[in-house]
């Protein structure tokens, strides 16, 4: 079994609306498999977690929601997009650390 770095709150926002704004419009199931792909893994019901995460940066206009289960990125100012990308790649380097002990 993988150790996975476990995502909640900003952090799961964070990486979320991250990928959203680097590849475009994807279902919550797509989410799903590319944190999973990524060495995270979110505690509880995926798919409620990362709907409800969601639901928070759509109300902070980050993101749109375009049918049942699928989002796509909205505007954001640069200096947000900066600190969300650094963000997300200490918690990727994080995320590798992890399955590099367990698997070393």
């Amino acid at each position: 079994m993988t150790n996975r770095k476990s995502l909640r709150g900003i952090e799961l926002r964070y990486v979320l609306t991250h990928h959203l704004h680097q590849h475009g419009p994807c279902s919550v199931g797509e989410l799903v498999a590319e944190l999973h792909a990524r060495g995270f893994c979110v505690p509880g019901r995926p798919s409620k977690a990362i709907s409800d995460a969601l639901r928070w940066e759509r109300e902070h206009g980050r993101v749109y929601r375009v049918g049942r289960g699928r989002y796509r990125p909205a505007t954001m100012p640069r200096s947000t997009e900066y600190r969300i990308h650094h963000r997300v790649m200490a918690l990727r380097a994080q995320a590798a650390g992890l399955d590099t002990r367990e698997s070393g």
